[in-house]
C-alpha cells in the first residue's frame, strides 16, 4: 500500500474502532473521575484487545488507533497511548525477565504504565535531566557510573573509554546499584500507574550520552507522587526520588544510553499524536458541517454564507493534509526510513496546529453553545491544546526538523 490510502479492511477497521469507542468505551469514560487513572476503561481496552496490538502493530495501525478513537471518546485513546508509551521501551529494550513480568498485564489492561522524562527544569530539552541515579553507598559528591556491557564484550569498557568512570557498588551477584533522587514533573499515569520507565543521569555532564533508563516499579521505597489539576482532563503528576533503589537489572538497554531508549520511542509515538489531532479535528470538523447544515441563520441555513462554506473548506482542506502527512510519517517509519525523525516532527507539528485551528474554527461557528460545559466542542477546545506542548512542543518539532534538513545538506555536499 502507499502512504496516501487505506486498504479496505483497514477502513473497516477504523469504523469498527469508532464504534467500539463510542459504544463501550466512551459510557466507561463518563464514569471516571477527572485527573484520575480510569482502571475500568484500561481493563476494556485490554479486553477488546487494543492494548496487546501496541507491541504487534506498526506505526500505520498505530496511528489509526488512536485516531479512531479520539474521534469518538479521547479519554480511551489518551489511556491506551499512555499505555503505549510506558511500556515500548519495555517492549523494545527489555530484558526477557522485565518483559515477562509487565507486558503481558500492561496488554491485559491490569497493569498502568508511564513515561517519566520531565521535570521541573527540563521538558523540551530531555538533554538536561537532573534526576541523578548515584553509587548505592556513595558520599553522593560524584555520582559515577557503570556501563552493561554486550555480551562477550570487556565489562566497562566501552565506558571507561569514554569517561573514564568508576565501577558502581555492586551486589553479592555482581549487579551494579543505584539510588534514584530527584523530581519528575507532567509525568501522565503518575502518581497511580504501576510502573515507570524512568530517565536518569549516570554520568554527570555528559549531556544526552550520560543519560539511562529504569524501569522502576511504583512501590520501590522513596518514590512518592502527587497529582496535579490541569486544563485537559488527563490523569499528570509529579513523582519525588528519594533515593530511590535500582540495579542493574531495572536498567532498560543500556547504562548512558537512555537517551536512545526515549528517542527511540518518540520517533514511533509523535505521528501517532498528530493522529491523535487528526480525530480530534475530524470530530470538530463533522460536528460543524452537521450544525452549519442545520442552523437557520439570515434567512437561510449557516451554511449558504460563503464566509461559513469557505471556513468549513479550509478545516477539511487542513484536516485531509495533516491526515496525509500522519500517515506518510509512519508508512516511513514502518518501512525503516532514514527520515523519520524528520517525518515525524513534520507529522506532529502539522496535525497538532491543523487541530488546534479546526477545533476553534468549530467553536466559533458553533457560537456559545460551543462553550457550555458538557458540549463536545467544549471538551475538545481543552483536549487540542496539550499535544502541542507535550512530546515536543511545536517548537521543538520545527528545530528538529531544521537540523535533519540542514544536515541532510551537508551530508550531500
Amino acid at each position: 500500500m502507499t502512504a496516501f490510502s487505506l486498504e479496505p479492511a483497514q477502513i473497516a477497521w477504523c469504523a469498527e474502532l469508532r464504534t467500539l469507542a463510542e459504544e463501550r468505551l466512551r459510557p466507561l469514560a463518563e464514569k471516571g473521575e477527572p485527573g484520575r487513572v480510569n482502571r475500568p476503561l484500561v481493563a476494556e481496552l485490554g479486553q477488546l484487545g487494543l492494548l496487546s496490538r501496541l507491541f504487534t502493530s506498526g506505526a500505520l495501525d498505530l496511528c489509526l488507533m488512536r485516531e479512531s478513537l479520539a474521534y469518538a471518546c479521547t479519554e480511551a485513546e489518551t489511556a491506551l497511548a499512555l499505555q503505549g508509551l510506558g511500556a515500548h521501551p519495555v517492549h523494545a529494550h527489555g530484558t526477557p525477565a522485565q518483559r515477562d513480568r509487565w507486558l503481558p498485564r500492561v496488554a491485559e489492561g491490569t497493569a498502568v504504565a508511564a513515561f517519566a522524562l520531565s521535570e521541573p527544569g527540563a521538558g523540551s530539552d530531555a538533554a538536561a535531566l537532573s534526576l541523578t541515579a548515584r553509587p548505592d553507598g556513595s558520599s553522593g559528591a560524584e555520582p559515577q557510573a557503570e556501563s552493561r556491557a554486550e555480551p562477550h564484550a570487556e565489562p566497562h569498557a566501552e565506558l571507561r573509554a569514554e569517561s573514564g568512570a568508576d565501577v558502581l557498588a555492586a551486589d553479592a551477584d555482581g549487579s551494579a546499584r543505584w539510588r534514584l533522587t530527584g523530581e519528575k514533573c507532567w509525568i501522565s499515569n503518575a502518581p497511580e500507574a504501576d510502573f515507570y520507565t524512568v530517565f536518569a543521569r549516570t554520568t554527570p555532564g555528559a549531556g544526552a550520552r550520560g543519560v539511562t533508563a529504569f524501569l522502576v516499579p511504583a512501590d520501590r521505597p522513596g518514590l512518592t507522587g502527587a497529582g496535579i489539576d490541569m486544563l485537559s482532563p488527563h490523569p499528570i503528576g509529579s513523582l519525588d526520588f528519594d533515593a530511590v533503589p535500582v540495579t542493574a537489572d531495572d536498567v532498560l538497554g543500556e547504562v548512558d544510553r537512555g537517551f536512545r531508549v526515549a528517542m527511540g520511542t518518540l520517533n514511533l509515538f509523535r505521528p501517532s499524536v498528530g493522529a491523535f489531532a487528526v480525530g480530534m479535528a475530524q470530530a470538530a470538523l463533522d460536528a460543524t458541517l452537521s450544525h452549519s447544515s442545520q442552523r437557520e441563520a439570515f434567512g437561510g441555513k449557516l451554511s449558504d454564507l460563503q464566509a461559513v462554506a469557505h471556513q468549513v473548506a479550509e478545516m477539511a482542506l487542513r484536516t485531509d493534509a495533516a491526515r496525509l502527512m500522519v500517515y506518510a510519517a509512519a508508512t516511513a517509519y514502518d518501512d525503516g526510513a532514514p527520515d523519520v525523525p524528520k517525518r515525524a516532527a513534520m507529522a506532529k507539528l502539522l496535525a497538532t496546529e491543523t487541530a488546534q485551528y479546526v477545533v476553534d474554527a468549530a467553536v466559533q461557528l458553533h457560537g456559545a453553545r460551543a462553550l457550555r460545559r458538557g458540549h463536545l466542542l467544549e471538551h475538545l477546545y481543552r483536549e487540542v491544546r496539550a499535544p502541542r506542548v507535550y512530546e515536543g512542543a511545536s517548537e521543538v518539532q520545527r528545530g528538529i526538523i531544521a537540523k535533519e534538513l540542514y544536515a541532510n545538506l551537508e551530508a550531500s555536499s
